[in-house]
């Protein structure tokens, strides 16, 4: 017979349930207990007979750790057969019969020897049997039933998860939900109050608060500013006993980051800024930094720079490092400082990522003046032209000036200039150019037939800084004079046929002149007047008259036949 457990209003034994069968006759009369009856449709009850039993016992519970000197008493299983004179023996089995459990078979009655935790094990299902001393025969079929272990509070309620890690964005609403804790108790969740867990706050006010009964975590403040403090660190305890005086408790910490949202514009340090830039400053080259402050971090702290204003615009431009979030400001134009000596521009550093819901803390822009001072530096000689083309006549004496070169210190301090030719050690020098005019002459007689142009390098230099070095090329061009005769363009051997007709063009002479066109062609032919004169030939001039070849000038050769004449226009002609 299996007995279940019902509610008991507080933890003391009491006899709760008391099932029990009636004798009444000689021929044994049925027990109350009508579960085993069945019900005719004609209104009959038919019964099931079974051997007379009865069980007489209490619902069963016992308290969780027992402290006591004395094992705890937990209950007693009682037969209807027994007639109190020792005759009924009870057995015990199941789980911690003879352990934890004992019965005194002669009485029912059940005690715990050991103390229970109810966390560990709620209940132990046992099987309890009478039967007769004498015969050792069973009074009543073996019956189950169970020993519930009571619950006392002796579970703190324990955050598992903890401690918390957690973030929120700043500038939150007040009552935003940042986490949601838990704690568990091990106690009976159905008996009283003991696992009824309520959260309260210990650390973390007044910026945060809990809900006692979900543990939800929410921002207790408007406008939270990461700014100002970025990490809080907020203790939450759970005490069960619904919160009451005497309940256990237990904590955990829940650390909260504030998160940055672009609620900061950049400012610069200063509304004024100087820079000193040197006038040799290669163009394109980095001359200065500038930075614009954000108390943002990440992207809502990225910014652009512009040059918005300012004399300069055209002369410097500027960029933004990405990684160090700087103004890089570099040049576009040379500087120089006899011509300027000073710039001014207007530099804007503006966010890039904006947050709408915190425009109305803008602009979130900045401006600021940046004066550029251009360093005088001691530059090279500057030649007045960026290479020199000049001319001379070959043949002419040595000593011709052929030209000058200019150079000036551009420096406000206008030092000496002085001049020197480049030379490799194996070049031919002819040409030399004074140290302090830059007057340049040749130093041989130039032969434009051989070299019609020369290149040189002209070097200046500063009296006070002779480091300091200018280089220019010159080219020197060869002008021709008509220093060469006119050359016939080879030997001539000419064969005459014999069968040739008078008037007939035999052969064309040509010549030519190393000297330029100018003092070259066109050419004049003509017979040498000391040589006699042949009748037989003449030459012709394409700008003279015929004239009788001279003896000798054609020499004749029998040929079987002739090929046909070679003639240019500009050639004289032998007929």
């Amino acid at each position: 017979m299996k007995i279940t457990s019902t509610s008991c209003i507080c933890p003391v034994l009491v006899c709760l349930c008391f099932v029990q069968r009636c004798y009444g006759t000689a021929h044994h009369s049925s027990i109350k207990v009508t579960r085993n009856q069945t019900k005719h449709i004609e209104g009959e009850t038919e019964v099931h007979h079974r051997p007379k039993r009865g069980w007489v016992w209490n619902q069963f519970f016992v308290l969780e750790e027992h402290m006591g000197p004395d094992p705890q008493y937990v209950g007693k299983l009682h037969s209807n057969s027994d007639k109190g004179d020792g005759s009924v023996k009870y057995i015990l089995t199941g789980e911690g019969a003879g352990t934890i459990f004992i019965i005194d078979d002669t009485t029912g009655d059940i005690h715990s020897t050991k103390s229970l935790d109810r966390e560990q094990k709620t209940h132990y299902v046992l099987h309890a049997q009478a039967i007769d001393r004498r015969t050792n025969k069973p009074l009543e079929p073996e019956s189950e039933f169970i020993i519930k272990v009571q619950d006392i509070n002796d579970n703190a309620p324990k955050f598992t998860d903890g401690p918390y890690i957690v973030t929120v964005p700043e500038m939150s609403d007040m009552g935003t939900s940042v986490l949601q804790v838990t704690a568990t108790d091990a106690d009976d969740p159905t008996y009283g109050n003991s696992a009824r867990v309520v959260y309260s706050i210990l650390q973390g006010q007044p910026y945060f608060s809990v809900d006692p009964k979900t543990g939800v975590i929410r921002t207790a403040l408007h406008n939270m500013d990461r700014e100002a403090r970025e990490h809080y660190s907020v203790v939450i305890q759970a005490k069960d006993m619904a919160g009451q005086v005497g309940g256990l408790s237990g904590s955990t910490t829940v650390n909260i980051t504030l998160t940055d949202v672009n609620d900061n514009p950049p400012r610069f340090p200063q509304k004024h800024y100087q820079l000193y830039v040197p006038e040799s400053a290669q163009v394109g080259s980095a001359v200065g930094k500038i930075k614009a402050n954000d108390a943002d971090t990440g992207s809502n702290a990225d910014m652009t720079y512009s040059i918005i204003n300012g004399d300069g615009m055209g002369t410097f431009s500027i960029s933004t490092d990405k990684e160090t979030r700087e103004g890089i400001l570099s040049l576009k134009k040379p500087l120089n400082y006899e011509k300027k000596k000073s710039y001014t521009l207007n530099i804007e550093g503006a966010n890039t990522h904006l947050d709408f819901r915190f425009s109305h803390l803008g602009p979130f822009k900045d401006a600021t003046m940046l004066k550029i001072i251009v360093g005088d530096v001691d530059e090279p000689p500057l030649f007045s032209m960026p290479s020199y083309i000049m001319e001379v006549y070959e043949n002419a004496k040595i000593g011709t000036v052929v030209g000058t070169v200019l150079a000036q210190d551009p420096d406000s301090a206008n030092s000496l200039v002085r001049y020197f030719i480049n030379y490799n050690a194996e070049d031919d020098r002819f040409f030399n150019i004074d140290a302090n005019t830059g007057t340049i002459k040749t130093t041989k007689v130039l032969d434009r037939e051989e070299t019609p142009w020369y290149n040189i390098t002209v070097t200046a230099s500063e009296n006070d800084n002779p480091d300091l070095l200018s280089h220019v090329t010159v080219g020197i061009r060869v002008l021709d004079v008509n220093d060469n005769p006119p050359e016939l363009a080879r030997e001539y051997d000419i064969v005459v046929c014999e069968n040739s007709k008078p008037g007939q063009v035999i052969h064309t002479i040509s010549a030519t002149d190393k000297d330029d066109f100018a003092n070259g062609p066109r050419f004049n032919f003509f017979l040498d007047e000391h040589l006699p004169v042949n009748p037989n030939f003449t030459l012709k001039d394409n700008e003279a008259a015929a004239a009788p070849s001279p003896s000798g000038f054609v020499h004749a050769r029998e040929m079987g036949a002739c090929g046909p004449a070679m003639q240019k226009p500009s050639c004289p002609r032998l007929v």
